[in-house]
């Protein structure tokens, strides 16, 4: 570890104080008395991992088997995971929250899916549709309108179905208002 090196050669032989190392290496005064006080450089002691417990007697069939039950149940009637636990008290189970919360979430995970999905790229005819509007100005007899245009390809034809909308004004001479369809074929 060169920064503890360093440190110790401006402080032992360069004869440097220990407030101006501190400042100039961005570290406390106490670790820099630290790596003064040990000879070798400090290292990552791995701990072991906490023990896990298990369900014990038989109590993960039956956690299981509540599980299960519960599966069947609307969502709002399901059982959390201290629910669980109280009833596995109940019935003389003598371990920690802890197990049960971990199964209960494990059977979450696994039950929520992978989240993928495969779509086709290629449909065959009837399979899928395609919609979409677009917004064009055409005339209708001797006017000019802002229609609004559905248009539904068949996918695997180029040849697309269209269907024009249009508004007519209330100041026409109808005095209401109305939708016009005009079916064309763009090609």
């Amino acid at each position: 570890m060169e920064s503890l090196s360093k440190i110790r050669r401006w402080v032992l032989v360069e004869e440097r104080s220990r407030r101006s190392v501190a400042r100039a290496t961005e570290l406390s005064r106490n670790t820099i008395k630290k790596y003064l006080k040990d000879e070798s450089p400090p290292c990552y002691q791995h701990q072991a991992s906490p023990v896990r417990h298990k369900l014990c007697n038989g109590f993960d069939f039956r956690l299981q088997d509540l599980s299960d039950q519960d599966q069947k149940r609307p969502r709002r009637e399901r059982r959390t995971a201290l629910r669980l636990y109280e009833q596995l008290v109940v019935e003389g189970y003598t371990g920690s929250y802890s197990p049960v919360q971990r199964f209960v979430r494990d059977r979450k995970r696994a039950g929520a899916g992978s989240g993928e999905a495969f779509i086709p790229l290629h449909f065959a005819a009837g399979d899928a549709l395609q919609f979409d509007w677009s917004e064009e100005r055409v005339v209708l007899g001797s006017a000019k309108q802002k229609v609004k245009v559905a248009h539904f390809p068949p996918v695997p034809q180029p040849q697309a179905l269209c269907r024009g909308l249009s508004r007519r004004s209330p100041g026409d001479g109808s005095g209401r208002r109305c939708l016009s369809m005009a079916g064309f074929h763009a090609g």
